[in-house]
């Protein structure tokens, strides 16, 4: 496994059908995590072009095929600098000229006996192309799915993984099995699912290609080499996944804290490795719901690293591995809306640095350019990037986590209520214009956004670094001794 792919294991996806969101959209969402706590990351508008005569090469694996025709504008959250640390681009999640949103990977792990029957790909298509050679050409989810599903089956991939596909009616997710197969399911509507780095996907109807697409070979591959624990079904999951020891306290927890927050009636074991995929939620789910899951980290129970409650059983809260920490590096909320004309439906929310503490901000993804500071991500610390900012609100706030936290939540809820009033004020604005003029105020409206939650972001950091100053444990006062 390669030290990416152990980056990308930490991520944490959830989706929401437009019958379970507040407003009837669709949210597909997930936090891009590292292996580490450094990994630089910008946001992007890759422009639409023609495509034909380009030969693709990923700069990580060596993976390489042609393209073809003409391609999308798209929005993308690269890496800083692609002949840095990690090469190649790891365009992770964006929205293009469509409407449709992808997210690309939530890793997974399939279990070695599938995998000795269908080796992973050493140069096939992993994390780091997807998003690059799929994004620009496709206009509805299933597109995606399918267009995904040649390119595994032709050049197999290095990497079990789990994407992310939407518009404003529908939301698939899809997941590599081994080295040529997959499987995809469309999300009921009145659903939400979370994705915690394990095999999701779990009864499979071959009966209904409305609802669930696979490779060709897939079925017979299952039962040539008795692959089925469970004869008489075919759950993906049982099948595929890993269902380790491992899985108990680093993934199965998350599943359990997000729907113990949209299904607060049910009962479950953190630890239980039958926790359903799928649920209908209690509540109808807000993007204000989204964040909060997306910035969690057991908040309100004994399994909370911060110890919410000053109970002070390390064992607890060391137990499960939080969705909060210290190798976060980009959130990225999609969200298509119903209730608005097409041409600004598609908002994309962006979380630089460590969730619990820095904001979403709203960036309508119909523009042609993003903040010069959110193009900016080098490896090298620099204060002019929006990444590098909120990595430094993390190493500003940690070691003083219970002092700062209120005046942080306070800062996250105002740049919260900020960003809704702004969707309302820039909709009704929007609502007036059409074609170039209005992707030039939707980019303009965007960039103003951004740059004011960064002047909030630069004043919490000045009110926390005057506050740390002038409380060092070291003081010493010149009168003490005279």
């Amino acid at each position: 496994m390669s030290k990416h792919k152990i980056q990308g294991s930490s991520c944490t996806a959830i989706l929401v059908g437009k019958c379970a969101s507040m407003d009837g959209s669709t949210i597909i969402a997930r936090d891009e995590d590292g292996y580490d706590g450094i990994n630089p990351k910008k946001f992007v508008v890759i422009p639409a072009k023609n495509y034909d005569g380009v030969h693709y090469v990923s700069k990580y694996n060596g993976f390489e095929c042609d393209l073809h025709g003409d391609g999308a504008r798209y929005t993308s959250t690269p890496n800083g600098n692609e002949d840095q640390g990690m090469k190649g681009i790891w365009g992770e999640q964006g929205i293009n000229q469509y409407n449709v949103a992808m997210s690309s990977t939530e890793t997974e792990l399939t279990n070695p006996r599938c995998l000795g029957h269908d080796p992973l790909v050493k140069n096939g298509v992993d994390e780091d192309s997807m998003f690059s050679i799929v994004m620009p050409f496709i206009k509805t989810p299933r597109e995606g799915v399918e267009l995904l599903g040649k390119y595994i089956e032709k050049y197999g991939t290095g990497e079990s993984n789990g994407i992310a596909f939407s518009n404003k009616d529908e939301i698939w997710y899809f997941e590599t099995a081994a080295g040529h197969h997959w499987a995809a399911e469309r999300i009921p509507d009145d659903c939400y699912a979370i994705c915690p780095n394990i095999m999701c996907i779990e009864d499979f109807d071959f009966n209904d290609p409305d609802h669930f697409l696979c490779d060709p070979d897939l079925k017979d591959f299952v039962e040539r080499h008795h692959l089925n624990p469970n004869p008489g079904t075919f759950n993906f999951r049982n099948i595929f996944g890993s269902q380790n020891e491992a899985d108990s306290t680093y993934n199965t927890p998350r599943t359990w804290y997000g729907q113990k927050l949209f299904n607060p009636s049910i009962e479950q074991d953190p630890t239980s490795q039958d926790i359903p995929w799928l649920r209908k939620p209690e509540k109808k789910i807000a993007i204000e719901d989204v964040q909060y899951f997306l910035s969690s980290h057991y908040n309100g129970t004994k399994y909370d690293p911060f110890d919410t409650f000053a109970s002070g059983d390390k064992k607890d809260m060391q137990k499960f591995r939080p969705i909060a920490l210290d190798r976060n590096q980009e959130s990225s909320i999609l969200q298509i809306r119903n209730d608005v004309p097409a041409e600004y439906a598609a908002i994309q929310w962006i979380d630089f640095g460590f969730y619990a503490y820095s904001p979403y901000v709203p960036f309508y993804t119909n523009i042609n350019d993003t903040p010069t500071n959110y193009k900016t991500a080098d490896e090298k610390f620099d204060i002019n990037s929006a990444y590098w900012m909120h990595k430094l609100l993390e190493v500003v706030v940690e070691p003083r986590y219970h002092d700062y936290i209120n005046e942080v939540n306070a800062f996250r809820d105002g740049c919260q209520s900020y960003g809704v009033g702004r969707v309302d004020e820039i909709d009704a604005k929007a609502a007036k214009l059409s074609g170039q003029e209005l992707q030039d105020f939707l980019t303009r409206e965007s960039i103003a956004t951004a740059d004011h939650i960064s002047d909030k972001t630069r004043e919490l950091l000045d009110s926390l670094i005057h506050h740390t100053l002038l409380n060092s444990k070291y003081q010493y006062e010149l009168g003490d001794n005279l």
